[in-house]
């Protein structure tokens, strides 16, 4: 029987590094959904097929292998910008959502971060977490983490990047973000990455003895 946890919330909130830390403690699979969407746009990119063809974009969905994502590689802002296209056709949403469900029954247990792990890909899921901060505050993480790996990034610029990101994935018609309604709310905006994990840990532990 294998044990499934969801992690959701907007861009910058922390899901990604609470979910590695999650998934690390107790020796689980780990999957960022949204680089399955960068790995698919990347695909079409490099095979020089159209971003705008939601049947080829789909199918090429349906091949994607799960096991070799690399964040470094599908972290590029093009790449970024181009699964952001294909991450509003349905069909393609549709053949990810399988493959990541597919991912989330191996065993001993999975750790899936998102925008709709809780509400759509795993909604039986004995826990989920809801991670968020205010924009302000994960705006100024991702220019932290940009300078950081010795780029440059203006706060502003990256605000409103964050907003229209939040609008456009809480405001879409094919499984917008929003917290399930058993979900935990994490609000990680005054507290530590260690104080998140803490906080995540007890409920796991505490859904792990039922």
């Amino acid at each position: 029987m294998t044990f499934t946890i969801a992690i959701d919330g907007p861009a910058a909130a922390g899901k990604g590094t609470l979910s590695r830390k999650v998934a690390e403690a107790y020796g689980f699979h780990h999957l960022d959904t949204g680089l399955t969407y960068r790995a698919t746009a990347k695909a079409l990119i490099d095979r020089g097929l159209p971003l705008d063809n939601e049947a080829v974009a789909a199918d090429v969905a349906r091949t994607l292998d799960l096991g070799g994502l690399d964040r470094n590689v599908l972290s590029a802002h093009e790449i970024g910008e181009a699964a952001s296209k294909i991450a509003v056709m349905p069909s393609v949403r549709r053949a990810l959502v399988e493959a990541q469900r597919a991912f989330a029954i191996r065993e001993p247990g999975t750790v899936l971060d998102g925008r709709d792990i809780g509400t759509v890909v795993c909604p039986e899921a004995p826990v989920k977490l809801y991670v968020t901060a205010s924009a302000e505050v994960r705006a100024k993480r991702r220019r932290d983490e940009i300078n950081s790996a010795g780029g440059s990034a203006d706060f502003d610029t990256i605000l409103a990047d964050i907003v229209r990101r939040d609008e456009r994935d809480s405001g879409r018609s094919d499984s917008p973000l929003r917290r399930a309604d058993d979900a935990h709310l994490l609000d990680t905006s005054e507290m530590s990455i260690e104080a998140a994990f803490s906080a995540a840990k007890a409920i796991i532990d505490a859904a792990l003895k039922h």
